[in-house]
């Protein structure tokens, strides 16, 4: 089967190789542009127990699915975490609601301290301006990079990025997508929002 995902947004391109997979048997080919699409139907589909080969082809990439088997493509991720993850949702660049200069401070030693924490969460979502903190430029970069090597999985909103002319200037982590955020979300063990 193939699916052309060339020039769609984000989630757009996850969700309709999520659907095509479901209905899909054997091979899915996917056409899509460069970037934040081609990356997270990758680790969509390879989170998921595929196999993805990847080609360049015409200005853009095709990724070729394989295998899977007959389990409910959702089942490994959901099952995942539904056992225990738990995520920090950051959707600014402040941590709370007086002056911005204190915010970015308090924001700034919130995860520095991190790093001194016994529990860490396992994965920490970037969104708004959120996605600030990961990009060039930013105080925490330092901190992210240590609580990814952490295991922490450090991800931010692509559509966050693009709004914000931020992509190219990530640092800290990768690029993700609604679909993966919501699904975490909905799925987590615990959420707690900044």
């Amino acid at each position: 089967m193939d699916l052309d995902c060339r020039g769609m947004a984000c989630p757009a391109p996850v969700v309709s190789v999520k659907r095509a997979l479901e209905t899909a048997d054997g091979v899915l080919r996917v056409l899509l542009d460069d970037g934040a699409p081609r990356e997270n139907v990758r680790r969509f589909a390879e989170g998921r127990g595929y196999q993805v080969q990847e080609d360049a082809q015409d200005g853009a990439f095709a990724l070729t699915i394989t295998g899977g088997g007959a389990a409910p493509v959702a089942a490994p991720q959901v099952a995942a975490a539904k056992t225990g993850h738990s995520v920090l949702l950051i959707g600014t660049d402040r941590l709370g609601d007086g002056p911005e200069e204190l915010g970015r401070l308090l924001m700034r030693n919130f995860i520095i301290t991190l790093l001194d924490v016994a529990e860490l969460p396992d994965r920490m979502f970037f969104i708004n301006t959120g996605v600030l903190l990961a990009a060039e430029g930013s105080e925490v970069l330092e901190a992210l990079e240590k609580l990814g090597n952490r295991g922490v999985e450090v991800l931010s909103c692509g559509v966050c990025l693009d709004f914000f002319h931020k992509k190219e200037l990530l640092k800290a982590g990768a690029v993700t997508n609604m679909f993966t955020i919501a699904e975490s979300l909905l799925n987590a063990r615990s959420v707690v929002r900044l």
